[in-house]
Parts: C-alpha cells; sequence; structure tokens
C-alpha cells in the first residue's frame, strides 16, 4: 500500500510541474527559445551577425568548454575575441572560465565538473563590441514542494564523517548462557511427595517446584526456583526417591550465548570485546553483543568456538537454533561517507541527491570503500551538504519524468 500510495504522489509531482521545469531553455527574451545546434554539436549563440557556438567537448578528456566564433558565418581570428563564461550552480555557487586559442577554437582554461547543470552568463567581446547570453542548462535537477516531499516521506541528512566497520561472517548456533541456568537438586534425600512443575513451563523465583519428605527428619520441606526462567529438564516424579542428582533445570531465555565457529584463517581477526550483529537463519530476529572470549582449544574440524552474550528479549532466540553473525574486525573512520541506501545510478555514475531548499539535484560520486551501511566518498559531495537517504528513488524517477537532459 505504502509503494502505490509513493507511486501516485509521484504522478501527481509529475503533472503539477510547468512546461520546461526541468528544460534546457534560453532567458535571453520574453520567451524560451528552441536550441540550435552548430556544426561542432555546441549550442549557438547569437547577437546579430556575431555568432558563438559553445559546446562541452568530452570524447577521450575530462569535460572542457570549447567554443567557435564567427561574424557573418565566417570564422573570427580567435586572438580577436575576449571570451569569459560564468556558471551558476545550485545553491548560487559560481564558477568562472576565461578562454585561449588553440587550433581552430577557444579553448576553457580549466574542466567543468559534474553535474553539468548551471546556467550560463557567457560574454564575448570583439571589435569594440560585447556580446552576452545568459541561459540554463539543466540536468538531474528537480523541484518537489516541501508537502510532498513529507508525504513521499523524503528524508535527508547533512553527509560527514563516519566510521567504516569491516566484519567478518561466521555461523554458529544458540545454547543457554550458563550464567543465568539454574540445576535444582534435593538438599536432603527423601520420597518425592508432589511435584509442582511440568517440562516446559515458566516459573517465577520462588516457586514451588517439588515437595520432599527427608529419610532422615521424615519432615517434609519444599524446594523452589532459584530464577525466573523455564523448566528446560525434570527429573523428578511423584513417589520417587530424590537421590542425589538433578531434579529441575531452570533456564532463563532473556539470556543466551551464540557459539559461533571461527576456522583457521580467521582466527588472527576474532578478539574479545568484538561488536557482533547475529541473525537468525529462520526468521528476520537481529541481536547484537559482543565476543566474551574466543576458546584457545580447537574442536575436531580444527575451528575454535567464539561466545557472544545476547540479550534475548522476546526468547526470538530458540537453544539448538542456528545463527549468522558479522563479527565486526576492523574500523577506519573517513571525513566524508553516505548511505549506501541513498546511492542511485544516473547515467554512468553512482549518486546521491543534494537538497537546496525544495530543489534537488544530483551528485556524480567517486566512491572509495563501502562497508556496512556506509560508502567513503572521494570526490563529486562536499561535507555538510544535505543528501536524500530515504526513498532517493522518489527523485530519481522525477527526474526521468520531468526530462532533465545531459544538454551540452
Amino acid at each position: 500500500m505504502k509503494k502505490y500510495a509513493l507511486l501516485f504522489l509521484l504522478s501527481f509531482i509529475v503533472a503539477c510541474r510547468p512546461q520546461g521545469d526541468a528544460a534546457s531553455t534560453d532567458h535571453g527574451g520574453a520567451a524560451a527559445q528552441t536550441i540550435v545546434k552548430g556544426p561542432h554539436n555546441g549550442r549557438m549563440l547569437v547577437d546579430g551577425p556575431f555568432a558563438l557556438e559553445l559546446a562541452i567537448f568530452e570524447t577521450g578528456v575530462p569535460p572542457e568548454f570549447h567554443a567557435w566564433p564567427t561574424l557573418d558565418g565566417k570564422p573570427v581570428p580567435l586572438d580577436q575575441v575576449d571570451l569569459s563564461v560564468d556558471l551558476t550552480r545550485l545553491g548560487d555557487k559560481h564558477d568562472r572560465f576565461t578562454f585561449a586559442p588553440q587550433g581552430d577554437f577557444l579553448r576553457a582554461d580549466r574542466f567543468v565538473h559534474e553535474p553539468h547543470s548551471f546556467v550560463f552568463h557567457v560574454v564575448a567581446k570583439h571589435a569594440g563590441n560585447e556580446h552576452s547570453w545568459t541561459y540554463e542548462s539543466f540536468e538531474g535537477r528537480t523541484t518537489i514542494a516541501r508537502e510532498i516531499g513529507e508525504a513521499a516521506v523524503i528524508r535527508t541528512e547533512p553527509a560527514g564523517r563516519a566510521t567504516l566497520v569491516q566484519t567478518l561472517t561466521l555461523y554458529g548456533h544458540i545454547v543457554p548462557d550458563p550464567a543465568h541456568e539454574r540445576d535444582v537438586s534435593a538438599r536432603y534425600p527423601g520420597l518425592i511427595r508432589t511435584v509442582h512443575k511440568r517440562l516446559g513451563d515458566r516459573v517465577s523465583a520462588g516457586d514451588a517446584l517439588v515437595d520432599i519428605e527427608s529419610s532422615e527428619s521424615l519432615k517434609t520441606y519444599t524446594e523452589t526456583a532459584p530464577i525466573a526462567g523455564i523448566v528446560t529438564a525434570r527429573n523428578a516424579n511423584s513417589g520417587e526417591q530424590s537421590a542425589a542428582g538433578v531434579l529441575f533445570t531452570i533456564m532463563d531465555p532473556g539470556f543466551v550465548w551464540a557459539e559461533l565457529s571461527v576456522f583457521p584463517r580467521d582466527r588472527g581477526q576474532v578478539r574479545a570485546g568484538a561488536q557482533v550483529e547475529v541473525k537468525a537463519a529462520d526468521s528476520d530476529a537481529v541481536a547484537e553483543g559482543r565476543i566474551e572470549r574466543v576458546d584457545v582449544q580447537a574442536a575436531a574440524n580444527q575451528a575454535v568456538t567464539a561466545r557472544v552474550s545476547l540479550k534475548n528479549t522476546g526468547g526470538t532466540f530458540v537453544s539448538g537454533s542456528f545463527v549468522t553473525a558479522e563479527v565486526a574486525v576492523a574500523r577506519r573512520t573517513v571525513p566524508l561517507a553516505v548511505k549506501s541506501v541513498a546511492l542511485q545510478p544516473f547515467r554512468d555514475f553512482m549518486v546521491v541527491y543534494e537538497q537546496v531548499g525544495e530543489t534537488y539535484e544530483v551528485r556524480m560520486l567517486e566512491l572509495g570503500e563501502q562497508r556496512g551501511e556506509w560508502v567513503e566518498v572521494l570526490g563529486g559531495l562536499e561535507p555538510g551538504a544535505v543528501y536524500v537517504t530515504e526513498n532517493s528513488y522518489v527523485i530519481k524517477a522525477d527526474i526521468e519524468k520531468s526530462g532533465a537532459a545531459h544538454e551540452h
């Protein structure tokens, strides 16, 4: 139901978008003008007899501006043109480019970083005349009203430092925690008169378990439960002699151990005190704990046992059941990281969507190491930038439907 509601909201967003919201438009006049391409597949900028073809060239090189000036359709000597391009990016960030002749074109003094989404202000000076154009070319950008974003459960947070945790996967099973298990025996041997609890019964501390008539005093006394828990073993029946063995075993299921097998190749990485996330093999149950100790004696299969103490609230981990564990074996703090659930594919990049006000725009990322929920960011996003962490696919789908193109 939630998925269908989000799809409905997405359709509503697109339906309500003004025409041309994400398209490349030219603001030189009162109405948007059609983009005209030149012979080098760049945008043609025309002011009377003077014209300039401006393109972003990125074949075999990082993206860079190339420009070809003409007068009455004929090439202008490049050293007679003073060209500058100012880009205004989302968040009122500015890039300025100057140009110098190279071959048969003017080349910008530096590369154009992604995304190629900005407002252009182009100024060309030639023969004492100044020609200027202002237009916008957006890609990977959309605007969603705050109330619609809230209804679509779009969540954001600032990008910053994070600790990457390297984990090792181990397998094992659940056993009772000896610290929360008790055996009950007769204080004085005698005849068992009454048994109050059955196998599987839940008991509280102090509950009567069995009445025994002492063989020495012939008086009847009662053995009670020393802890709260469940009766997991019963070796007592009315009319029997209590002898010296265990009559009852009581286990508190709220505390268990996960016994994990550590094989020789992994022994050097597993240490007491390491944080562990344990997952049940037969359910969605998850619990966290720390390794209490690692055995120093190997079993027949050459594995040693690492024991993890777990709080088993609700008894979701049943003794004897199999588990999978992720053991933290290394940690590294990085200056900038994003949550892996925020990543979306866009063109040939993995991106997140930065939020500025009610506008969202792609940020092409250079990624480093991924550990758990975090991915290291080496480039493409500034520390402190607010990015979408939950339901980023809504932003992606809205951009794709609104036609925000990679326009040069």
